[in-house]
């Protein structure tokens, strides 16, 4: 399990902590199903408290301006 200290969980960390595959995770962001930022150019991060907010609200998508 991944420390609930830390702000954004990787795609990888994503799927483990849901139980379900990488390649979902990245279709589901693919897919702008999941909220998500790029930081560093190429890597993909899922902010915690977005991905709590989102699995409780039912929505999907891209962080606006992030």
């Amino acid at each position: 399990m991944v420390s609930e200290d830390r702000l954004a969980l990787s795609p990888l960390e994503v799927a483990k902590e849901l139980g379900i595959s990488k390649n979902l995770v990245y279709k589901m962001i693919s897919d702008n199903e999941i909220p998500w930022i790029r930081a560093g150019g190429k890597r993909l991060l899922i902010p915690r408290k977005a991905l709590e907010e989102w699995l409780n609200s039912g929505s999907k998508g891209k962080i606006p301006n992030e």
